[in-house]
């Protein structure tokens, strides 16, 4: 029997991948955080299965829960919000599962920040705009950051920036971030995107700050900031532009 990590995506019930409905459907108990899922996700399980709402739980009481289950010969959906990749403590869950000799998998999902761009309907990696997407978080209440991942030193790179935890610091990372972007820099801030909930703040690094207060956002919500939110005139990608394109010998 086996664990199996599931990225729930962002919350919606379509926005799985057909694995994970087909593990889903076929597992004995489902785990899943209810602050960050539609609760549409759990219609895909069966009827007579063990459902456990895990956000008050800790990791050693989520722990007893999946080694119980497959003591007991059930496979186990453990749902994450996103993707299982990012912010999701399947490293710590899965060291567990180790030691208790519970055999487990991943399976990929959908990422909230993904969701919230397709949501906006931009890139985050523009030519000759932003190449690269930093994911990040914020360090205060928090897992205190590793040595030299400041996000000053981030910022400095004008990469494009998601911020995973941090809306309740919008204000102060706002602030931080204007003095490497501009105050004028675009923000996009995407809360239970793709569930009906869904709220899409759009504005700049000046002003999303008093629009996160204004919505009372606590919670379940990204943040992406770059210049590649409102990029407008790029160029072409290399890859489909003839400039610059080495031509095919003539025989």
């Amino acid at each position: 029997m086996t664990v199996h990590f599931i990225g729930a995506g962002p919350g919606a019930a379509d926005l799985l991948t057909l694995r994970a409905v087909r593990l889903i459907a076929t597992s004995r108990m489902c785990l899943y955080a209810g602050t960050y899922l539609d609760a549409e996700v759990l219609s895909h399980c069966p009827a007579d299965a063990e459902l456990i709402d895990t956000q008050h739980l800790d990791l050693d009481a989520i722990t007893e829960h999946l080694v119980r289950a497959t003591n007991e010969g059930w496979d186990v959906a453990r749902l994450c919000s996103g993707d299982p990749s990012v912010y999701s403590a399947v490293a710590e869950q899965a060291r567990r599962l180790d030691r208790a000799g519970v055999p487990w998998d991943v399976t990929p999902g959908v990422s909230a920040y993904a969701a919230t761009a397709a949501a906006v309907g931009r890139e985050l990696t523009v030519p000759e705009v932003a190449q690269s997407v930093v994911l990040t978080r914020a360090q205060r209440d928090s897992t205190a950051m590793p040595s030299g991942e400041a996000l000053g030193s981030f910022a400095a790179t004008s990469a494009t920036l998601v911020l995973h935890l941090a809306v309740r610091h919008t204000r102060r990372l706002a602030d931080e971030l204007a003095e490497h972007y501009g105050a004028d820099c675009p923000v996009v801030v995407g809360s239970q995107v793709s569930q009906p909930a869904e709220l899409i703040l759009r504005g700049t690094l000046a002003d999303i700050a008093d629009q996160v207060e204004s919505h009372e956002l606590r919670q379940a919500a990204v943040i992406i900031v770059g210049w590649a939110l409102a990029a407008e005139g790029f160029v072409d990608s290399h890859l489909y532009s003839s400039r610059g394109r080495t031509p095919f010998p003539t025989v």
